[in-house]
């Protein structure tokens, strides 16, 4: 099911999607629409959720090395920050991404991945769905996912997520 987008202006679309693509590991994820070039490395999970790259790395996105890659059937997982204490963080402009947007992921077999926005999601902490983000799709699609909401300094967190769900829509050499 797809979710409803963030703003009433941006509704979400529905693409047809491609065939997908053999597993390869991805290397590098662009948004053009936001300015977003940014280096990919595997990343698994802490306490039951997927861990993003370091701090001390915020110019880098973390991929999901559990999870599908992307291109292939599944949803692919990709996190990183909003900000860090020193300023805005690979994530910073997520949450303006949207639908229709297109998502680039150079792969390590010398393709480039490509998929279209279909929404953009804000989903407080409290009402995360796991099942609807995380699970079986049944196409290639891609998961984009970063804090936003509101940041509470005393718990040092973020009150929501951002999500961006976007599906393979074509490919081609890198």
């Amino acid at each position: 099911r797809l979710p409803v987008a963030a703003a009433a202006d941006h509704p979400p679309r529905r693409y047809h999607a491609s065939a997908p693509l053999p597993a390869a590991i991805p290397r590098r994820v662009d948004i053009g629409s936001i300015g977003l070039h940014a280096d990919l490395v595997p990343r698994g999970l802490t306490d039951g959720t997927v861990d993003p790259p370091p701090y001390s790395t915020p110019e880098v996105a973390g991929w999901y090395r559990g999870g599908p890659t992307p291109g292939a059937t599944g949803a692919a997982l990709i996190v990183g920050h909003v900000d860090t204490e020193t300023g805005a963080a690979v994530f910073y402009a997520l949450r303006t991404v949207r639908a229709g947007a297109r998502v680039d992921i150079t792969r390590a077999d010398g393709t480039v991945a490509e998929f279209s926005v279909e929404a953009v999601e804000t989903v407080q902490k409290a009402h995360f769905d796991p099942a609807r983000v995380y699970g079986s799709t049944g196409r290639p699609e891609l998961r984009l996912i970063t804090c936003g909401g509101t940041f509470d300094r005393t718990a040092q967190t973020y009150s929501a997520n951002v999500v961006v769900y976007a599906v393979l829509t074509g490919s081609h050499p890198a």
